[in-house]
């Protein structure tokens, strides 16, 4: 439970520390912070806080690995407790448990621990001795870049801290780099806090962070290189009209009192070194996920993770977790046919798979990603057959990610109704294609060629969750012409 100071029996200035009774807990500015690391930094604690609010008052009790922020508002302790309820918070590989206190208020001692705290504070809160306000721009370089990052990675990462008004993203001296525009200086001061030297992806694409000399940002063009979400008017500069994009639609949800605004998918839990920003955190080396709640009356629902040519039980999970990775193997359990086991390449594939997939409807049921407990797939042992419940796929023809910084890195996108279909042989019309995907008993809503190259195309299912099974169904379908269908999600819409 959250923690009290008494003053000792002998009236010295020294503080002891007593368990408070159990009971209901209602709201409270005072933000109770349990399950941290031993060598958490008071900079570390207030960064937790200052996305929602300004702190008036700090508490770390390191020997306890516990905490205690008073917000300036209950408002704010509100909204931080309402967000890190279904965004837990990690820190150095290990969650964080925030709930509001029992307290009203905190009342601190001169112990050098708090002048400590209360140093922090000061610092944080008035960055520039002279009183200046932050910049509310910032300079972002991106360090050892073996995935490609995007400007839309890094409005979701940046969300969370604040409005994000402007961005624009150059390579300049062969490094990628952003300049991102706050709507306010204290919430460009505490992105940079978080997310300054944090790596986006397990061990590359780290963030260095600092203050830009300008005070704002000139945005001519919506596109991927620059984008102003005050002005989604603005043309995409290439003749065409004003995009339409899903991180445009979150500048409404800025304007409409969310506290902190985020992306569909997010990238929200910053605090993670070695991880993908903002998903669970999977340890470097562990790279199985548990797929369960499958249906196992549709053959194909047990390759739920993959985009195999081979439509049995194991080779279904492969088909869909392939999109976000190299599948390596597959195992069906035995005596429970709804779950599997599916081994990626590594474990930024399995952070892929697990917040892009789980929770994704398929053949009527929602599917649940998880990471497993186990650090690899076992084959069966030579002699023992276990009625094909295992499959490897180490040496398949069909991974997308062999290469460090793959292409396909920057083709990655959450699952939606809308699929991208390229390697098409120019005899292939549209109508084949509608009713190929339409055989299935799927809903084929719209259908569209590029029109620069008919090798690729968009197709609109009728759900999501038809998308999902026709990926499943038709990825690698042969097309004749020596011509293997390839079958994505796609960011567009028809």
């Amino acid at each position: 439970g959250p923690y009290i100071m008494s003053t000792t029996a002998n009236g010295s200035d020294s503080k002891k520390f007593k368990s408070e009774l159990r009971g209901p807990i209602t709201s409270s500015r005072v933000i109770h912070i349990r399950k941290l690391p031993s060598d958490i930094t008071e900079a570390e604690v207030i960064s937790l806080g200052l996305p929602f609010g300004d702190i008036s008052n700090l508490l770390l009790l390191k020997a306890k690995n516990q905490a205690f922020l008073e917000m300036n508002s209950e408002e704010a302790a509100q909204n931080m407790v309402g967000y890190y309820s279904t965004m837990m918070p990690v820190i150095r590989h290990q969650p964080v448990y925030v709930q509001f206190s029992n307290h009203k208020e905190l009342k601190t001692d001169h112990s050098p621990n708090q002048e400590r705290a209360q140093a922090a504070l000061r610092a944080l809160s008035s960055p520039h001795a002279d009183g200046a306000a932050p910049s509310s721009v910032l300079r972002v370089v991106v360090e050892n870049m073996l995935y490609p990052v995007t400007l839309d990675a890094l409005c979701q990462i940046f969300a969370k801290f604040g409005t994000v008004l402007r961005i624009i993203v150059f390579t300049k001296n062969n490094q990628f780099q952003a300049l991102l525009q706050y709507q306010d200086g204290a919430s460009a001061q505490a992105a940079k806090l978080s997310l300054d030297g944090q790596n986006i992806y397990n061990g590359c694409c780290t963030l260095r962070i600092g203050f830009s000399k300008l005070t704002s940002l000139n945005v001519k063009y919506n596109n991927e290189k620059s984008r102003d979400f005050t002005r989604p008017d603005l043309p995409s500069g290439d003749g065409h009209a004003p995009m339409e994009h899903p991180a445009m639609t979150f500048v409404s949800s800025l304007y409409h009192g969310l506290a902190v605004p985020t992306l569909p998918g997010a990238l929200s839990s910053p605090s993670i070194p070695g991880t993908r920003l903002g998903y669970p955190s999977v340890p470097s080396g562990h790279s199985v996920l548990l797929v369960s709640n499958l249906n196992p009356e549709v053959r194909n629902s047990q390759w739920y993770l993959n985009t195999s040519q081979h439509h049995t039980s194991a080779s279904v999970n492969a088909s869909q977790t392939r999109v976000y990775g190299d599948v390596m193997r597959v195992k069906i359990l035995f005596n429970k046919k709804e779950n599997a086991l599916v081994q990626m390449s590594d474990s930024t594939q399995a952070q892929l798979a697990m917040s892009h997939l789980s929770g994704q409807r398929l053949h009527g049921k929602p599917v649940r990603v998880t990471l497993s407990k186990h650090s690899s797939v076992q084959l069966p042992r030579e002699g023992h057959e276990d009625q094909g419940l295992t499959k490897d796929y180490s040496s398949s023809s069909l991974h997308r990610f062999k290469k460090p910084g793959s292409k396909n890195y920057a083709n990655i996108f959450p699952p939606s109704a809308t699929l991208h279909l390229s390697n098409i042989p120019p005899s292939v019309v549209e109508d084949e294609l509608k009713m190929l995907f339409s055989s299935s008993g799927a809903t084929v809503n719209a259908f569209k060629f590029f029109q620069k190259d008919h090798k690729m195309a968009l197709i609109q299912m009728g759900s999501v969750e038809e998308a999902i099974e026709s990926l499943v169904e038709f990825h690698d379908h042969d097309l004749g012409e020596n011509h293997h269908l390839r079958v994505s999600f796609s960011k567009s819409s028809i």
